[in-house]
């Protein structure tokens, strides 16, 4: 299925970095938007924006769908703040809600009406394992369920467009994100690697394989769907 147009957010840096090189070895157009850009050639145009600033990411979508026709969107952007219960900041819910649900929202709002109008479109969401429950993640946890509600509903509403929406449910994984709160070789990690039937951490180019499965013709009939890449982290009874 060559030849579409994928907008990715969060396309500069782990999942969103190595799918964004995967995409476009398969010959698709890879649009990106991040707030800094890699340490290498982006492989595709790049949009620089803050995607926590609504107005910023308003107008960087304007001007993405009047040079772009878009086919696909990868919801990929995030951010988590981990805090236990007792000491969730709002200010902190209020951030990763906003980043995490409000800008998929804002984002899939620029591009669905014209995959409408051409009968064809895919849109994955990134969730997270943390949808079954994670500790220290009440923010992130609550976002990333947002976002697979969201999944499900936009799953019903376009299916007869000719638009399938599905998720991603990464478990750990590689990237800086992961990092910032799990040094390597610290009880932290030790601790996520011990709730790996797998026991390791995941690749970003391990996610971007099944991100690149959901939006080829091969998935056409899937939709609704969260596909866990976790190692097993999320079987009952582990």
């Amino acid at each position: 299925m060559p030849g579409r147009t994928v907008l990715i957010t969060g396309a500069s840096r782990g999942i969103g970095w190595a799918t964004s090189r995967r995409l476009a070895g398969q010959r698709h157009t890879v649009v990106g938007i991040a707030r800094t850009a890699p340490g290498e050639d982006f492989p595709g145009r790049l949009y620089r924006c803050d995607l926590a600033d609504t107005e910023a990411t308003g107008r960087v979508l304007e001007t993405i769908a009047r040079e772009h026709r878009v086919d696909v969107v990868v919801n990929n952007v995030g951010v988590a703040v981990p805090e236990p219960l007792g000491e969730v900041a709002l200010s902190s819910l209020e951030t990763v809600l906003d980043l995490n649900v409000r800008t998929a929202v804002q984002v899939t709002q620029a591009f669905v009406q014209g995959m409408r109008e051409r009968g064809w479109g895919r849109i994955v969401n990134v969730t997270s394992r943390s949808v079954f429950g994670a500790r220290r993640r009440s923010s992130y946890a609550a976002a990333k369920s947002a976002l697979a509600g969201l999944t499900r509903t936009w799953a019903l509403e376009l299916a007869m467009d000719g638009i399938t929406a599905n998720a991603v449910a990464p478990g750990p994984v590689e990237t800086d994100l992961f990092r910032a709160s799990h040094p390597a070789g610290g009880e932290a990690e030790a601790r996520v690697l011990r709730s790996l039937p797998m026991g390791r951490l995941g690749r970003p180019d391990e996610v971007a394989a099944a991100i690149a499965f959901l939006i080829g013709e091969d998935a056409g009939f899937i939709t609704g769907q969260m596909l866990c890449v976790d190692g097993g982290g999320s079987i009952p009874g582990r």
